[in-house]
């Protein structure tokens, strides 16, 4: 019975997605069937980088961001740890990677689903206790503790059938909000040409 419905709500889906063709739905199409035909072109790499200039200056740097279009932020530290707080730490920096892509996400499911949005808004905090960090108690996890997000959408005829369809499509598919949730293995290949430490 379960099956038969969900078949059917996949039916009904993809009726108003058919009737109403977005912009999205247009691109995914062809980014399914190619996928399909060859999944090793799905696994892509986003990057950023820093390479540091003015080493003698310990709060301030310039990170690199996706090597095609190379997009360059001054980045701080926080005055909590002892920087001058003067440009987006780190942490501001993680914030805005999750705000962005749950907007975005949002944005791409509203077009696919023909929902008119007329408002959107997503602020998000993280909560961090830098004792941990400046080493001054060892028990306290060198870690955020805890983010929150604020999520205002608007759209034209927005129930609360199709709002909860759209934010629970939005978690589902946003690769951040997933991937800090849930947690990931992080590697580090060290190179030096200090062989005490390489």
């Amino acid at each position: 019975m379960s099956n038969s419905m969900f078949t059917t709500k996949q039916v009904l889906r993809k009726a108003r997605i058919l009737k109403n063709p977005s912009k999205v739905y247009a691109r995914h199409k062809g980014l399914h069937k190619r996928y399909k035909e060859n999944p090793e072109l799905a696994m892509i790499t986003d990057c950023a980088e820093v390479n540091g200039t003015n080493l003698q200056d310990p709060f301030r740097t310039t990170v690199s961001m996706n090597k095609e279009l190379n997009v360059s932020f001054k980045v701080g530290v926080h005055r909590a740890v002892g920087g001058d707080h003067d440009f987006p730490n780190p942490g501001d920096m993680l914030c805005a990677t999750l705000a962005s892509c749950m907007e975005s996400t949002t944005r791409m499911i509203a077009n696919l689903y023909n929902i008119q949005l007329t408002k959107t808004r997503v602020h998000v905090s993280a909560i961090v206790d830098v004792r941990g960090t400046l080493r001054m108690d060892l028990s306290t996890p060198v870690e955020f503790q805890s983010m929150h997000i604020d999520f205002d959408v608007e759209a034209e005829g927005l129930n609360e059938k199709v709002l909860n369809m759209l934010i629970q499509g939005t978690k589902k598919s946003c690769i951040i909000y997933q991937t800090l949730k849930k947690g990931i293995p992080v590697t580090i290949n060290v190179n030096s040409k200090n062989t005490k430490y390489a």
